[in-house]
């Protein structure tokens, strides 16, 4: 059975402010799956702020965001105000049926398919999915666990359910620091959804922008669902910069330069688990999953530390810590588990 209430969500930091004290800048938020680092941003000419986003501007972004995603031509693109916003319009593309979620993950997959009529049917791997479902919901690499489902399954998953008329769903928003999971490039029939989150990775979810990669059809109902000028002309010109991996006054390969530091980030906090005992069980290059006895008393005993990690209802031993942003950062979180756990 879904919940229709309240998901809690990582990065809730007004909420642990107002439970804990302190103002917002005392705290270290490590509750989300966001890149503490942002891409750098470029100059923006002031009509791309005073108009509209016309064609041209959303056309250079949909062919950037090709090119980086590996999108091939056949296959439609659609630029939206955050994957989230997608993720609410999905299902209401077809008729609704069974639907099999891969869990634990994000939940608002399932949320949002429960509040379009579907039958939700949580599944712990791929051979679980029934015959009867007509659609299905696979995050990959996984949140919080960081699981991967090879490409080749998903391809053939896709194919079974377009004889049942229904889709796959693919939600990749942190396939970007591991690209060999992505099958983006595979994407260009009605029966696969690629989502993909430009915030996560690039260090700028307040931007609100994500992708959907599928056959032509899809696309051309979801643009249409999303209406005009769905996405702002700032967000546009960011994201052509961004994917293009070059800033006025840098050299070198930016994005490689980038992504190297997210995985040296990655290691810091790995080590720090084996320096304090933690039991780290999985994750993803931009958030590790680690069990505890008693992980809510912890997760309480961080908060009075002015540290925000991520805690679940669903799995009471687990907690998802995101990436410090500077090595004060790392030093703060390794001298709190160490006092904690002494």
């Amino acid at each position: 059975m879904i919940e229709h209430g309240l998901i809690e969500h990582g990065g809730a930091l007004d909420r642990a402010v107002a439970r804990f004290g302190g103002a917002r800048g005392d705290w270290l938020d490590l509750s989300t799956g966001i890149n503490p680092e942002a891409f750098p941003l470029p100059e923006i000419a002031p009509e791309v702020w005073n108009r509209l986003p016309d064609e041209a501007l959303l056309g250079q972004a949909l062919v950037a965001a090709r090119g980086y995603y590996g999108v091939s031509d056949g296959a439609g693109i659609v630029a939206a105000p955050g994957t989230q916003a997608l993720i609410q319009i999905v299902p209401e593309l077809v008729e609704p049926g069974e639907v099999a979620v891969l869990s634990p993950t994000y939940q608002e997959h399932q949320a949002a398919f429960a509040r379009a009529g579907w039958a939700v049917m949580p599944c712990p791997d791929v051979g679980s999915i029934p015959a009867t479902a007509k659609a299905a919901v696979v995050v990959n690499p996984n949140n919080p666990d960081g699981r991967i489902v090879p490409g080749d399954e998903l391809l053939a998953l896709a194919e079974r359910l377009q004889r049942r008329g229904g889709f796959l769903v693919v939600d990749e928003a942190f396939a970007d620091t591991s690209p060999e999971t992505s099958i983006a490039a595979q994407a260009g029939g009605d029966n696969l959804i690629v989502l993909k989150s430009f915030g996560k990775f690039f260090g700028l979810a307040g931007l609100r922008l994500g992708f959907a990669i599928s056959g032509a059809g899809i696309a051309q109902e979801l643009a249409k669902r999303l209406g005009p000028w769905a996405v702002s002309g700032p967000a546009l010109a960011i994201a052509s910069h961004a994917f293009l991996g070059s800033s006025p006054g840098m050299t070198g390969p930016v994005l490689d330069g980038f992504r190297k530091r997210i995985f040296a980030r990655r290691a810091a906090l790995s080590a720090i688990f084996k320096r304090t005992g933690m039991e780290e069980i999985g994750g993803t290059a931009l958030f590790a999953l680690v069990r505890h006895p008693e992980a809510h008393g912890l997760h309480e005993q961080l908060c009075r530390r002015r540290i925000l990690v991520r805690k679940f209802d669903y799995a009471p031993d687990w907690l998802r810590i995101g990436l410090a942003g500077n090595e004060a950062g790392f030093e703060r979180l390794e001298q709190a588990l160490t006092d904690v756990h002494r």
